[in-house]
């Protein structure tokens, strides 16, 4: 069955943070590969599992099970995926997001550095100024493009998160309402979308109909998107919007692939033209992908934040922004210094632009302001650039808005290697077909190989380690170098690539095999190792460099 190419993928068991992965304790995610019919009540017989629960999607029918003894999930997913029954069976993984602390604060325009960076607006977590220096004109330029659209209340943009105070002041009149529903009769499903007096969503976390957010934020997400222009509080990079709320994470952060699947699909059903996702963490999900696809189908964009544990998307996936489905954004975050945030993560194959994502002062529960950070905040911002973009010229591929986007960015030499885009969005570019010119990046096809001397720590390394290797190709335009197997300490101790002057171009840690690093301009390349005084690792052989000749 075609499932077990996936096993290898889904079985990963870790404790959560937005790099790793968490489960439902004990709970299964089965597809079925044709109609239901009666196989979700006889599955729970013949592997003895409560079915918990079962629904129709867009990308077909599925049921959650809790298992019943001691078995492990792996044993149960390796017993099931031999079921002519079922295409495919996976953890019901949970996604969320990191929380970063913040404070209620007094709402000023003159704070969103995201919207217009005067280069001393940063807010520091009580939303006052920090004093802090910023980079000017370091933000999304959005300003001028408000002369030609605010957008629009045709275009809905669901988000899909904690859900969204949709009474809040500067919100209420952005919110997508079930018209149906809230002329019709309490306790009857006046529109016959299978869901009962759902007026302004569903929260699938808690299995009601009203999707109000009890953590925060969800509601700091829509403000950034579409807080209205109203001279109260904040403005959102839309002046006019529609956002559904769609509730999947609980107060704590945590939401499961079942809750999460289920809002995609009320949210395509609905008319929803762009999907906001500032979560992640979960293993990779075939239901999950499944129905993002079947959104890219229906011409649905979908924005996902890289995540914020700072490691590279190209060799360590988050999902959903992973998927290599052409109607998904990655997104990055930058902050006020114009540079990528410390925490954000990157990757030049996988994450596709960056936006500001660092000290963003938004829309909070209860008629309130905070400074949040993550790339859950450099998300928004991108929808809201989509939502101005559809509002001026309607329904678009997603795929071409997504190269517009990334053509469109602005080159930054500080973090241009670590995103697709190689630099921050632009939302007046982006509009107008403007394209900057950008450094010409090597094609992967016109790579050769180059040999050299085996280059290597000892096995295992010593602790304050800091030696290196400095190899020169004559003729070279482009080198990197191969790293045939590393494992070193996370985070602590590093393989350094550097340029022929000695600027640090990629620092390496964790571990892996044939990891091709990041290219040095010009003739030589210089490899340098360093270690702390903690713990020591394998270490690292490298004996392979590839070159592109001018």
């Amino acid at each position: 069955m075609k499932n077990q190419i996936l096993i290898g993928l889904i079985l990963v068991y870790a404790q959560f943070t937005f790099a790793s992965v968490k489960v439902v304790s004990g709970e299964i995610l089965v597809k079925f590969n044709e109609s239901e019919g009666n196989h979700a009540h006889k599955l729970s017989l013949d592997y003895d599992l409560d079915l918990k629960d079962k629904f129709s999607l867009l990308s077909g029918e599925f049921a959650v099970y809790k298992t019943k003894n001691k078995a492990s999930l792996k044993q149960y997913i390796e017993l099931l995926s031999e079921d002519a029954a079922i295409d495919y069976v996976e953890p019901n993984f949970i996604y969320g997001f990191d929380n970063f602390l913040y404070e209620p604060v007094d709402p000023k325009f003159s704070l969103l550095w995201g919207l217009l960076n005067e280069g001393r607006n940063e807010p520091d977590s009580t939303g006052n100024r920090s004093g802090k220096r910023g980079v000017r004109g370091s933000d999304i330029n959005v300003k001028n493009v408000w002369d030609k659209t605010k957008g629009s209340s045709d275009i809905i943009i669901a988000v899909i998160d904690t859900g969204v105070d949709y009474k809040h002041e500067d919100l209420k009149d952005n919110i997508w309402k079930n018209d149906l529903e809230i002329n019709g009769i309490k306790g009857v499903d006046d529109d016959g979308n299978g869901f009962i007096d759902d007026y302004y969503g569903w929260d699938f976390a808690n299995s009601d109909n009203d999707p109000m957010d009890d953590h925060g934020h969800g509601t700091h997400c829509s403000g950034t998107i579409a807080a209205a222009h109203n001279q109260i509080g904040v403005s959102g990079v839309m002046a006019e919007a529609k956002i559904m709320s769609l509730k999947f994470l609980k107060a704590q952060g945590g939401g499961s692939v079942e809750w999460a699947v289920k809002s995609i699909d009320y949210a395509i059903r609905n008319g929803a033209d762009i999907l906001s996702n500032s979560w992640g963490g979960g293993g990779h999900s075939q239901a999950l992908e499944d129905i993002l696809r079947v959104a890219n189908s229906k011409g649905i964009i979908v924005t996902a934040a890289a995540g914020n544990s700072a490691t590279n998307n190209d060799y360590k996936p988050q999902y959903p922004s992973n998927y290599n489905l052409p109607n998904i954004i990655s997104v990055a975050a930058t902050n006020a210094q114009d540079d990528l945030a410390s925490f954000s993560c990157y990757g030049p194959k996988t994450v596709h632009v960056a936006a500001p994502g660092r000290n963003i002062l938004s829309t909070n529960i209860n008629n309130t302001y905070s400074v949040m950070s993550g790339t859950s905040m450099a998300t928004p911002h991108v929808s809201g650039m989509i939502g101005l973009y559809l509002s001026f010229y309607g329904k678009q591929d997603p795929k071409f808005v997504r190269d517009e986007l990334i053509a469109t960015s602005v080159y930054k030499k500080n973090y241009g290697r670590q995103i697709m885009s190689q630099g921050l969005v632009d939302m007046d570019n982006f509009l107008n077909g403007v394209y900057p010119e950008k450094p010409e990046h090597p094609r992967e096809e016109n790579w050769q190989p180059f040999d050299i001397e085996r280059f290597e720590s000892l096995h295992p390394y010593k602790n304050k380690s800091d030696f290196f290797r400095r190899v020169t190709i004559p003729g070279a335009k482009f080198v990197r170098a191969v790293i045939r197997e590393f494992d070193t300490e996370d985070k602590y101790d590093f393989i350094r690539i550097e340029n022929s002057k000695g600027k640090e171009i990629q620092k390496i840690h964790g571990k892996g095999k044939n990891l091709k690093t990041e290219f040095v301009e010009g003739d030589t390349i210089k490899i340098r190792f360093t270690s702390d005084l903690s713990q020591t690792k394998w270490g690292f052989i490298i004996d392979q460099l590839e070159y592109i000749s001018k």
